[in-house]
């Protein structure tokens, strides 16, 4: 049976008409849209071409740590505008005066949208800008700032829908090297590291900032960015912090249970990880925890900690679990594959970085489907395979030059956003958006 040409075009827009659409995916706060570190787009490169991946656009921005966040077609950004020398590498409180900046710029061209100027005296170690990634959610997006300053603002027009001075209103300070742990959503309450009298926490409602419930009190903050889990048949929000790690009910603020831990200069700085009824815990020092979850109600216990040569004790980058292993960079800047729950290190390498280990080395590690993106401090993009069996350099490309100092060598020490099949990665100089489609 023959159709006739107006049959076979009515048919094919049918066809057209009812095919799947492909998304891209946003990357709207820190670690990406789960919070896991995995991107989960298809049709990604697997080598640059020659001469590196292409520079799709390019932005100035100011000085910062703090990553991207890209959502509806807009790309947030926090910085710190100054005069002063904020490209210093110390551990002491002093003094610095500047503008803190959020920038929103148009995905597609980097065209600034709108900007958001608030004049902000910095009294931090590190004091470059911002560590915080912006949360995207909803048509709002969420800030907040080195000194405790926390924004909402609406998406589209940059117009400020709440705020609030969080060192003012619970008579705290910062902690040494700033605010630096993520705010998160979960419903309708942003979730953040505050500081303070009984509010150590607080869950502010997304669309008023006003107060849902407080929790819990240190002595100091820590760094440590807040995670939810469902373990012992409840959903639990863990709270890492310099005398213990917390869980509390999400909905109430209410404590669940807690374990001590003596953290070094105050340094909980990676969110736990979880795998299975087993939560993993490291930082400065050589410290390291591992809890059993209970499994029929919230509590945990004690299965080992500070054990020498066992686990991992990240500073600088939060590590990804696949399955029962855990792939990270150590304080001495080797990256390792630890064992879960022996704890059992499978096998470490300083080759994404330098041959030779260094102190708070960095690479940020992104996993896409079987292999990993890693952004080093030198300004170079890997593609490596990890697995238990060890580590496999694919291809690297510099996309970006380091602009800040530690420890005495240059360094760029930003996490990058993995949208769109793009990469957003600033310095403290210009943000770009690097194409890494497959072609």
């Amino acid at each position: 049976m023959k159709l006739s040409g107006m049959v076979r075009t009515a048919l094919l827009l049918v066809v057209v008409g009812f095919a799947p659409t492909v998304r891209a995916d946003d990357w709207p706060n820190w670690m990406g849209p789960k919070r896991d570190n995995i991107w989960r787009e298809t049709g990604i490169l697997g080598k640059f071409p020659e001469g590196g991946p292409k520079v799709v656009w390019k932005a100035a921005v100011a000085g910062g740590y703090s990553g991207p966040a890209v959502a509806a077609g807009k790309v947030v950004v926090t910085d710190y505008v100054t005069k002063d020398n904020v490209k210093v590498d110390n551990f002491d409180r002093k003094t610095y005066s500047g503008i803190e900046r959020v920038l929103c710029l148009d995905e597609a061209t980097g065209k600034e949208i709108w900007k958001h100027e608030l004049p902000v005296r910095y009294t931090i170690s590190y004091p470059a800008g911002p560590r915080c990634t912006p949360v995207i959610h909803d048509g709002k997006v969420y800030t907040q700032g080195s000194e405790g300053h926390l924004f909402a603002f609406d998406l589209a027009t940059g117009k400020i829908v709440w705020s609030h001075d969080l060192k003012a209103e619970y008579k705290t300070k910062s902690a040494l090297w700033g605010y630096a742990g993520h705010p998160m959503i979960d419903g309708k309450k942003l979730i953040c590291l505050v500081g303070g009298e009984g509010s150590h926490c607080v869950a502010f409602d997304t669309a008023t900032g006003k107060v849902i419930w407080k929790a819990l009190s240190s002595e100091e903050r820590g760094y440590s960015s807040p995670t939810i889990v469902t373990a012992g048949g409840a959903r639990q929000l863990l709270l890492p912090h310099p005398e213990g790690i917390s869980a509390v009910d999400p909905e109430t603020g209410k404590t669940l249970w807690e374990v001590d831990y003596a953290a070094t200069n105050g340094s909980t700085i990676m969110s736990p990880i979880v795998w299975k009824d087993y939560l993993y815990f490291g930082g400065y020092s050589n410290k390291n925890l591992l809890l059993k979850l209970d499994a029929d109600k919230p509590g945990a216990t004690q299965v080992w900690r500070d054990v020498k040569g066992k686990g991992i004790s990240p500073v600088n980058v939060q590590p990804i679990a696949d399955g029962n292993v855990i792939y990270g960079f150590d304080q001495n800047g080797e990256l390792m594959a630890v064992e879960l729950p022996s704890g059992k290190r499978l096998w470490s390498t300083t080759a994404p970085l330098v041959k030779k280990p260094l102190p708070s080395g960095t690479a940020f590690i992104v996993r896409n489907g079987e292999r990993y993106f890693l952004f080093n401090e030198l300004g170079e993009l890997l593609i490596a395979k990890m697995t238990p069996k060890g580590y496999e350099e694919i291809d690297r490309a510099k996309v970006i030059s380091p602009s800040n100092v530690a420890f005495g060598r240059d360094v760029v020490w930003c996490m990058p956003a993995f949208a769109n099949k793009r990469m957003y990665v600033r310095n403290d100089n210009e943000l770009l958006c690097i194409d890494l489609s497959e072609r």
